[in-house]
């Protein structure tokens, strides 16, 4: 029963921490612009293969998250300082925006085109540096346990991340509803919200990662001995 417990907290933990990141709604503006040219179903497909797409990104991280920390030789802690730097940076370009973004031109007719599932839907537009990085430290802290309690949390994970593609292909498929609902003004609102709650989050992966790196007595003589080695 306690792995069953550990596989709901993970779950619920992985929601909490990749939707703002993700950020559904953040997206709809993207999908109003880039898709308004396609009929109503073939939209709806592009929609379902960009969800697809996020869903196979993601858990292909989380898989293969702690080889590439093995193969480059990055630690627990180091992981979840860097993720938590890029999604803190992240967020606080979605709480203060550049105004030079509200000046883009839109797609010029030569520069529409069909398949937008992948890019840029898929990428950037739901999935991107700060996502991978929760994923692939969520990832490091499932792979950090064992038996069962490992798989658990492994599950959990990837149970967040199918719940968080589920909101944002609900979210998605309704975009000229929750558009024409929110508003412009709602939808800057929840971006810089999303933000915040963005900069809450890599700060508190910074916070973990660096009192694990101080709790950890590897961490100390392995820079102890490099200090050394470094001395005249």
């Amino acid at each position: 029963m306690e792995w069953f417990t550990a596989y709901l907290g993970y779950a619920a933990g992985a929601l909490l921490a990749i939707l703002p990141i993700v950020n559904p709604l953040g997206a709809v503006p993207l999908v109003m612009s880039v898709a308004a040219h396609l009929p109503e179903q073939e939209r709806q497909r592009q929609i379902r293969r960009a969800c697809i797409y996020t869903f196979v990104l993601c858990s292909s991280f989380l898989v293969a998250g702690s080889l590439i920390m093995s193969f480059f030789g990055i630690s627990i802690p180091g992981m979840r300082i860097a993720g938590g730097m890029i999604v803190a940076f992240l967020g606080f370009g979605m709480l203060f925006p550049d105004p030079r973004d509200a000046s883009r031109q839109p797609p010029q007719p030569g520069e529409i085109r069909h398949d937008i599932a992948f890019t840029p839907l898929a990428m950037p537009g739901l999935s991107g540096p700060g996502t991978f990085a929760v994923v692939m430290s969520l990832g490091s802290q499932a792979s950090a346990r064992h038996g069962w309690d490992s798989i658990a949390d492994f599950l959990g994970v990837a149970t967040g991340i199918l719940a968080v593609v589920l909101i944002s292909w609900f979210v998605l498929r309704g975009a000229e509803r929750f558009h024409r609902i929110l508003g412009a003004t709602g939808m800057v609102a929840l971006t810089r919200l999303m933000g915040f709650l963005m900069i809450c989050i890599g700060v508190q992966f910074i916070i973990n990662g660096l009192s694990t790196l101080v709790m950890d007595p590897q961490a100390w003589s392995g820079l102890a001995e490099a200090l050394r080695q470094g001395a005249p």
